[in-house]
């Protein structure tokens, strides 16, 4: 998965398909987007009360009307998934695009998937417990044809996943983590790692706070790659942004975007993702000076 420079988007399923969501993803592609990724969540933060759509359906649709793009989520957690049946979905699912689909995947928050099956809350060290049985559990589900596994969240009896994914030995893992026992998961498992920044920060912090924490977190990665026996540069080091102090910033223009890029990339990041303008947001962006981003950012920047 290695390469330097990357330019990704995120779209949140919002639209309709047959109301501009399928022309959103078909204009992704054509803008020259790496991959566009979208969250799999059953509602999210200020979007709960108007249409949101499921991940892994959009993504099959988008599978199918695309034919080079990437695609993705940003992040599929143990909030209402469990590995056995995300398993198939995603080996289905490669399937449909032809070996396009990377998983990110993290250990989930507290916001409204946390509690729509009527289960209480997690607390973080349970995420983090489940979160630590689910990957490697899904590791095996996608590599091996028959798996039974009895563990403490997650149980599978000879479940079985053949022919396996189009990718082999299967599709990539972007691990979303900052925190010691993530990290080691992503170093362990991931072909990707995943940072939003530090969101202690993301208020009152500024910008060279900000990034001096995410040089923190990229050395935490090493750190965690060297204890695996791990090269940390096998890993894309990935940034969802629009969740630090910067917010939309970067989006204003052309030369704000390639000034953020540069300042990440030199960092030691190899992919950027930008969410797809949505008005009346905190994702609302000039479509005219995102689509110039995304055609003429990386070749500013000497891709």
């Amino acid at each position: 998965m290695t390469s330097p420079h990357r330019l990704s988007t995120v779209i949140l399923p919002v639209r309709r398909w047959h109301e501009g969501g399928r022309d959103q993803w078909l204009r992704a592609e054509e803008l020259g987007f790496h991959t566009a990724y979208t969250y799999d969540h059953l509602s999210w933060r200020s979007f709960r009360d108007g249409p949101w759509f499921g991940a892994v359906p959009t993504l099959t649709a988008a599978a199918a009307a695309t034919s080079r793009m990437r695609l993705g989520t940003l992040v599929t957690s143990p909030n209402f998934r469990h590995p056995v049946t995300l398993a198939k979905d995603l080996i289905s699912l490669d399937d449909v695009s032809g070996g396009r689909v990377t998983l990110g995947i993290g250990a989930g928050g507290s916001g409204f998937d946390a509690t729509a099956l009527g289960q209480e809350a997690w607390s973080p060290r349970e995420r983090a417990d489940r979160f630590a049985e689910f990957v490697p559990l899904l590791d095996r589900l996608l590599t091996e044809d028959a798996v039974t596994h009895r563990g403490t969240f997650y149980s599978a009896d000879e479940a079985r996943n053949i022919p396996g994914c189009v990718q082999r030995p299967r599709l990539p893992f972007a691990v979303a983590a900052t925190g010691p026992r993530g990290l080691r998961l992503a170093a362990r498992h991931g072909q990707a790692w995943v940072t939003t920044g530090d969101p202690k920060i993301f208020e009152t912090g500024t910008p060279e706070q900000s990034r001096a924490a995410l040089r923190a977190q990229l050395g935490k990665l090493a750190a965690a790659c060297d204890e695996a026996g791990r090269d940390v540069a096998e890993l894309d080091k990935i940034l969802l942004t629009g969740f630090t102090p910067d917010r939309g910033r970067p989006l204003e223009s052309l030369e704000a975007f390639v000034d953020f890029a540069g300042e990440h990339f030199a960092l030691g990041f190899t992919e950027i993702v930008v969410h797809w303008p949505i008005p009346d947001s905190d994702f609302a962006a000039d479509q005219a000076v995102f689509e110039r981003i995304a055609t003429e950012a990386l070749d500013k920047l000497g891709r």
